[in-house]
Formats: C-alpha cells, sequence, structure tokens
C-alpha cells in the first residue's frame, strides 16, 4: 500500500451547513479549511526541514523544532477526532450514550448526568486555548476527562481518546463571540455517541 510522506487535510463527513444551527456554516468551514489546514500546513513544512537538513547534512534547532511539530500534529489529530465524534443533530448527533459507553460512564461518574456536568466543567475552565477531552486508561479500565492546553500540554501519554471538544476561540467565535459556555451547551446536541461507542469497542478488542 502506497502512503504520503507528508499530511493531508480530511474532508468532513457530513456538509459545511449541517451541524446548523449549533456550528454556522460560515464557522465550520473557516474552522476546517483554515485553522485545520494550518496545524497539516505547519507539520509539513517541519518534515520538509527534516529531509532538507537531513539532505544537506545542517543542523538545526531540535529542541524548538520538536516543540513546534507535536504542536501541529496534535492540532492535526485532534482535529480529525472533533469532527468524527460530531453528527448533525437528530441525525446521529445528540442524546446519551448506549450500551457499553453508557454503563462504562455510569460505573465511574455514577450516572450520565454526572458525566456531562463534569466535562462541561472542563471545557468551560480550560486555560487558554484547549481541549476536554474523554480518555480511557487500559491499565485500571477507568474513564477519566482531561483538560489539554493548546494542542499538547497537559496530555497523558498512553491514555486512549474517546471524545474531544474544541475549546479554542477559533471553534466557536462567529457564532458565540466570546461566550465559551453557550458552545458547550450547545455540542451536547451534536454529539456523534456512535463514533464514541466505537472507539471505545475497538480498545475493549
Amino acid at each position: 500500500m502506497t502512503t504520503s510522506r507528508f499530511y493531508t487535510l480530511p474532508e468532513l463527513p457530513y456538509a459545511y451547513n449541517a451541524l446548523a444551527p449549533y456550528i454556522s456554516e460560515e464557522q465550520l468551514k473557516l474552522h476546517h479549511t483554515k485553522h485545520h489546514q494550518a496545524y497539516v500546513n505547519g507539520a509539513n513544512a517541519i518534515y520538509e526541514k527534516f529531509d532538507k537538513a537531513r539532505k544537506e547534512n545542517s543542523d538545526f534547532d531540535v529542541k524548538a523544532t520538536l516543540k513546534e511539530l507535536s504542536f501541529h500534529l496534535g492540532g492535526f489529530r485532534l482535529h480529525n477526532l472533533f469532527w468524527e465524534n460530531l453528527a448533525p443533530a437528530g441525525k446521529g448527533g445528540g442524546g446519551a450514550p448506549r450500551g457499553e459507553l453508557a454503563k462504562a460512564i455510569n460505573e465511574e461518574f455514577g450516572k450520565f448526568d454526572r458525566f456531562k456536568k463534569e466535562f462541561t466543567a472542563a471545557a468551560t475552565s480550560a486555560e487558554g486555548s484547549g481541549w476536554a477531552v474523554l480518555t480511557h486508561c487500559m491499565k485500571t479500565n477507568r474513564l477519566l476527562i482531561m483538560q489539554v492546553e493548546k494542542h499538547n500540554v497537559n496530555i497523558v501519554p498512553g491514555f486512549h481518546i474517546l471524545m474531544v471538544l474544541d475549546v479554542w476561540e477559533h471553534a466557536y467565535y462567529l457564532d458565540y463571540k466570546n461566550d465559551r459556555a453557550k458552545f458547550v451547551e450547545s455540542f451536547w446536541n451534536i454529539v456523534n455517541w456512535d463514533e464514541v461507542q466505537k472507539r471505545f469497542d475497538r480498545l475493549k478488542k
């Protein structure tokens, strides 16, 4: 199988207007084609820097470059997951989890409403630009909510990601201005629980 040595912007699994009114067409298109694309371009530029330096046997600032690469790759990967765990309201989006995922949430948090409250608090209180993330620890078989600053700070290595919510201002400013809490509230109407369940099922296998 032939694979590319560089990253490309993935297509969304729905139309740009499909998540309205919770995310407008203008907001979604800007987020996907400008901001997500910027992380693709940033990561590829660094790989080109690697290739050039190794070909010419020249040096570069390894520490700074690797930090920058982790930022771009984190942004690339988290956005991929974000688009996939969204779906149009009433057409796969919204509601509550079912099956084994619902059982795991109830076991860890007591009930879905408690989980929703904690995840919402993580999203609304993340410092600066960041993410709220639902993860799973294979060692303890427990679910854990994380706050990820930027794309690459406060990540616990080895925890598998089940669901993410982007709370950078670029994710919501056109629709909600500086009201992050309102955007987070709207998120629950377009969560694709089927996709989150699939990620959880893959871990169990």
